[in-house]
C-alpha cells in the first residue's frame, strides 16, 4: 500500500506541475461556470411560469441535471488528454521497462497511477458540485438529487479514467492513446441513440452497454445498484486490463 501511495503522489506532483493540467482545469470550469449561470439566469426568466404550475421542478432539478450533464460531455473530451501519458509516455522515454522492474506489483503501479488521476479528477467533481452546492446561501435544494448527481459524475469520471488508463498501455504515442480513449468514450456513450432502430434484443444490449443509460437515472436523483454496478465493473474491467497487458509485458521482458 505504501508504495501504491508513493507511486500516486509521485504521478500527482507530475501533474499538478504540468501547466496543461492547470489550463484543462481553468477551461473545464469557466465553460461549466459560464453553463451554471446560463441555468440560473433561466430559472429566474421561468420563475413565475413555474409558480402558476401545480407542482413546478425545483431549483436543483432545472439546475444540477443540466450542469452535471454538461460536465459529463466536456469531461469526456478532456480526459483522454490527462490520461495519455499515463503509461504511453514511460514506454515513450523508455523508462517503462525500469518501472516494471521495479519492487513494486504491476498492479500497485497501475492502482498508484489511477488513485493519482481519480486525485486530480475527484477534485474536479468538488469544483463542479460547488457550484449548485453555493446556491444553498439563498435557496433550498434538493440535497440528495444534488448527491446522486456527484455520485454520478464521479463514476463516470472514474470509468473514463480506466478506460483511458488501459488505452495508455498499448501505445507508445500519447496521442495515439488520447483518441482511441476519446473515439471508444464517445462511441459507449451514444450506443443509447442507436439503441431504439435495433431489433428488441440488440436495442436492450445497446442500452445496457451505453454509459449515457446509466448515466441519466443518476442526474435525475434515481438510485439504482444496477447503474452504480456498471460503473464499478466497468472500472475494475479496464483496470483489469492493464495490468494483464503491463503484467504480460513484464514476462516477456
Amino acid at each position: 500500500m505504501r508504495a501504491v501511495l508513493a507511486i500516486a503522489g509521485r504521478e500527482l506532483r507530475v501533474l499538478f506541475a504540468s501547466p496543461s493540467a492547470w489550463a484543462m482545469l481553468a477551461v473545464v470550469q469557466a465553460i461549466l461556470g459560464y453553463l451554471f449561470l446560463t441555468q440560473i439566469d433561466m430559472f429566474i426568466q421561468l420563475r413565475s411560469q413555474l409558480m402558476a404550475m401545480p407542482d413546478p421542478p425545483g431549483l436543483t432539478e432545472i439546475v444540477a441535471p443540466s450542469l452535471f450533464g454538461s460536465a459529463g460531455i466536456v469531461l469526456l473530451m478532456i480526459v483522454p488528454l490527462i490520461t495519455m501519458r499515463s503509461f504511453a509516455e514511460e514506454r515513450r522515454n523508455q523508462t517503462l521497462p525500469l518501472l516494471l522492474s521495479a519492487p513494486v506489483s504491476v498492479s500497485g503501479i497501475v492502482f498508484g497511477k489511477y488513485l493519482a488521476l481519480m486525485g486530480f479528477l475527484t477534485l474536479v467533481t468538488a469544483l463542479t458540485a460547488l457550484m449548485p452546492a453555493s446556491l444553498l446561501l439563498g435557496a433550498r435544494l434538493d440535497l440528495g438529487l444534488l448527491a446522486a448527481s456527484v455520485l454520478g459524475l464521479w463514476l463516470l469520471l472514474g470509468s473514463f479514467a480506466a478506460l483511458g488508463l488501459f488505452m495508455s498501455t498499448l501505445t507508445s504515442h500519447p496521442m495515439t492513446a488520447a483518441v482511441s480513449t476519446f473515439g471508444l468514450l464517445l462511441l459507449l456513450w451514444i450506443l443509447d441513440w442507436a439503441s431504439g432502430s435495433a431489433g428488441e434484443g440488440s436495442g436492450e444490449l445497446l442500452r445496457q452497454l451505453s454509459m449515457l443509460n446509466h448515466y441519466q437515472p443518476l442526474l435525475k436523483g434515481v438510485f439504482a445498484i444496477a447503474d452504480v454496478a456498471y460503473f464499478a465493473l466497468f472500472i475494475v474491467l479496464f483496470l483489469g486490463l492493464s495490468i494483464r497487458r503491463l503484467d504480460a509485458e513484464r514476462l516477456a521482458g
